[in-house]
Parts: structure tokens; C-alpha cells; sequence
């Protein structure tokens, strides 16, 4: 397996020897979708072309993500769900009285969920294009 970088993109791939020229093996299967539009962003990279943003990872996904790991590391260092949203949400308000029935309290409890099945094997969901549910 090769990493390749082309035109700031990184790409994995597998050569075989004496391969004059590459071709490509796309899986007809759920993920159909994301691994043509992976297979295009490498060849507009091959090719010299610039290359289009991966539709599957946008900035709202990256930052949740971070937001995830940061309540995750709070979590496994013992602190509560208070002091951690007062660390990840410094611009809002988190007194006592309020808290209990706080918008950014169940934000906070989310993303320890969603963090938790992450880092369980869930990262493969930040790979796959956000669809709609049928």
C-alpha cells in the first residue's frame, strides 16, 4: 500500500509490478458513491486538475468531531459535564440554575454519546458521505 501525495491531496493506493498504467477497481456496493467521488478527486489530482473538496468530511463535521474528542478527554479525566461544556462552550452562561434544563448540557451529553461510539469503531462514519435515511 502506497501513500500518495498529489497536488496537497493525500491518496492511498496498491501497484502491481510492471503496471504500465493504473486502473481502478470500484466496489459496487453502498459506498459506490464515496469511492467514485474519491477515484475523481485522484485522477483531477493525476491529471493536474484541481482537485474538488471531499464532499464527505465538511468544516461542521471536522469541528464536531474535535468537539467529541475534547468531551471525550474531558470524560476519561474525571470531569463533569459542567465543567467540561465551560471549557468547550466558554461564550455560554452554565449556573446551576439553569443547568439541568440547558440546551448546551444535553449538547454536552451528545457529543460524550457520539464520542464514545467514535472512538468504539464509529471513526469509519466520518469516511461515508452524510446521506439522507430512505
Amino acid at each position: 500500500m502506497l501513500r500518495l501525495q498529489l497536488r496537497g491531496e493525500k491518496f492511498d493506493a496498491s501497484l502491481r509490478d510492471g503496471a504500465g498504467s493504473l486502473a481502478a477497481m470500484v466496489l459496487l456496493d453502498e459506498l459506490t458513491p464515496d469511492r467514485l467521488s474519491a477515484l475523481a478527486r485522484f485522477w483531477a489530482a493525476l491529471a493536474g486538475k484541481t482537485v474538488p473538496p471531499d464532499p464527505r468530511i465538511t468544516r461542521s463535521r471536522q469541528k464536531r468531531a474535535r468537539e467529541m474528542l475534547r468531551v471525550l478527554d474531558g470524560r476519561a479525566s474525571g470531569a463533569t459535564y459542567r465543567a467540561i461544556a465551560d471549557a468547550v462552550f466558554p461564550k455560554h452562561d452554565h449556573d446551576a440554575a439553569s443547568w439541568v434544563g440547558s440546551a448546551i448540557r444535553e449538547t454536552t451529553i451528545r457529543l460524550a454519546r457520539d464520542g464514545t461510539k467514535l472512538v468504539q469503531g464509529g471513526y469509519r462514519s466520518i469516511l461515508r458521505r452524510p446521506r439522507r435515511d430512505r
